[in-house]
């Protein structure tokens, strides 16, 4: 049977429509039918949380620096866009919070991915989990597990999600109780870790998804939810898959 409440995060916002991890993003993505949002997460140097992917700015920024090595005062003068054409749009790094703003007024769900430089100062995080309200399905996603360990024993009631790579031990799924889900990237789509999955009475996430993909017209019971740059071809073809249903 089609599933049809598998929801859509779009990666970094409608990531391949607009600069990844901006306003622009995050509207363009609600505007395209997405269920949800992903974010990275980095700490500046004066201990702001900032929404970032890279731990350096040269990518979209063109500046050698880290992120960790500047203050949020700094970062906010920073534009950030494609090379060439960055100076004459006006794309600028939001602030954790500005973004929950936003996301409380839309009630559109976050997917919160923790970067390596939360690590370096795990107070400021668990400041934030004290005082934070987040939409209804918001969730916290990292690669670090000590950083879901913290999530975890400060907000209990918030889902945490883990991200493997391939030298993942899926043997210890079960002994990780401080973890809800697991998200992979689309190549871990086999019996062999869906089962892993379901046997450890948790459930997947899958990124990278492009909307070509065919296990997208009848997935594993155990996905609840595709993350995509392209939130509107995976939404069309969920369409696709319920109108042919009726």
């Amino acid at each position: 049977m089609y599933k049809n409440n598998i929801l859509i995060y779009a990666h970094r916002g409608a990531s391949g429509y607009e600069i990844e991890n901006t306003m622009s993003a995050f509207d363009k993505a609600m505007k395209l039918g997405a269920n949800g949002i992903e974010i990275d997460l980095q700490l500046t140097r004066d201990n702001v949380l900032v929404v970032f992917h890279d731990l350096n700015l040269s990518r979209l920024a063109g500046l050698n620096k880290l992120i960790s090595d500047c203050t949020f005062d700094e970062l906010s003068k920073v534009k950030i866009g494609k090379r060439f054409i960055r100076k004459f749009t006006n794309h600028h790094i939001p602030s954790f919070n500005n973004v929950v703003v936003w996301a409380n007024e839309h009630q559109i769900p976050l997917n919160v991915e923790l970067k390596e430089s939360v690590l370096t100062n795990t107070d400021i995080l668990i400041d934030e989990l004290q005082r934070l309200s987040l939409p209804k399905g918001s969730h916290f996603s990292s690669f670090h597990e000590d950083l879901m360990r913290i999530v975890k024993m400060q907000r209990p009631d918030i889902e945490t999600a883990f991200i493997v790579t391939k030298k993942f031990n899926w043997e210890q799924l079960k002994t990780m109780s401080y973890i809800d889900t697991i998200h992979a990237h689309k190549r871990f789509y086999k019996p062999s870790y869906l089962n892993y999955v379901k046997e450890a009475n948790k459930k997947m996430r899958f990124y990278s998804i492009i909307g070509s993909e065919t296990f997208l017209v009848n997935p594993d019971p155990s996905v609840i939810g595709w993350i995509t740059d392209y939130p509107d071809r995976v939404l069309k073809i969920q369409k696709e898959k319920r109108d042919s249903k009726k």
